[in-house]
């Protein structure tokens, strides 16, 4: 059984006394950090501030980074700058990122690549939209993001694959149990045909959409679902219940 991964994605939430009180939970908090990996996505300004506070049990996370290292590329933030505040992750393909700011598969793919080969670990999302769904495309729209995300990957081992169906974030719709292990499912079947067995049996598929305290204990119970990017819940103290939801 893979070591169960729970991302917590703040978006453009909270102030440093918001954020500071969650930082405080957590750090207090029982958590089963073994059999679990944590990591928080803070805004790009709190990032020194979050790793500074958190447990250092706890991962922080980016929420998004540029394709190169520096250069006159106002508002961005590189890899480098992320490693320099002792941040090890960053979240890439977001589905706010590709539709609200129109991030192409293309450039998702060149922002994981350099990510990587500056030694960040990289929360790779991908999802079908509602429409995308309900005309019977999912398949082809996830296999067609996860296949650009795949040619710009070398080392697996610092990939974590979030599936979020976009209809399902932050509508309080969540995938259904059976609905995100089918998915999963056929992302790891994608994998071992395009990649490797070996990629497929270790790489770690993680669920993200309106995951909650009272629906991650069904959803983490999925033979597939190797745990969660949480949105809204991981500014409360229900976070808690959700890192520790395979038990």
């Amino acid at each position: 059984m893979s070591l169960f991964f729970v991302g917590g994605n703040w978006k453009m939430n909270g102030n440093k006394e918001s954020l500071g009180g969650i930082i405080s939970t957590l750090n207090t908090a029982s958590l089963l950090v073994l059999p679990s990996e944590v990591v928080c996505g803070a805004p790009s300004i709190y990032l020194d501030f979050a790793r500074s506070s958190l447990d250092l049990r706890i991962g922080v996370a980016a929420q998004n980074c540029y394709k190169v290292a520096k250069g006159a590329f106002t508002g961005e933030i590189s890899p480098a700058m992320i490693k320099d505040c002792g941040v090890d992750w960053v979240i890439l393909g977001h589905s706010e990122r590709r539709h609200v700011f129109g991030e192409s598969d293309e450039l998702i793919g060149q922002k994981v690549a350099h990510a990587l080969e500056s030694d960040l670990g990289v929360i790779a999302c991908i999802g079908e939209k509602l429409e995308e769904r309900e005309a019977g495309t999912t398949e082809e729209v996830v296999y067609a993001q996860t296949q650009v995300i795949a040619e710009n990957v070398k080392d697996w081992g610092k990939v974590v694959l979030a599936y979020e169906p976009v209809w399902a974030i932050g509508t309080g719709k969540t995938a259904t149990p059976e609905q995100a292990q089918e998915v999963h499912e056929k992302l790891r079947a994608w994998i071992r045909a395009n990649v490797s067995d070996d990629v497929a049996n270790s790489v770690r598929i993680i669920y993200g959409g309106s995951v909650t305290g009272a629906n991650c204990r069904e959803l983490a119970s999925q033979d597939d679902v190797d745990g969660f990017l949480v949105g809204g819940a991981s500014l409360k103290p229900e976070f808690v219940d959700i890192i520790n939801a395979r038990k």
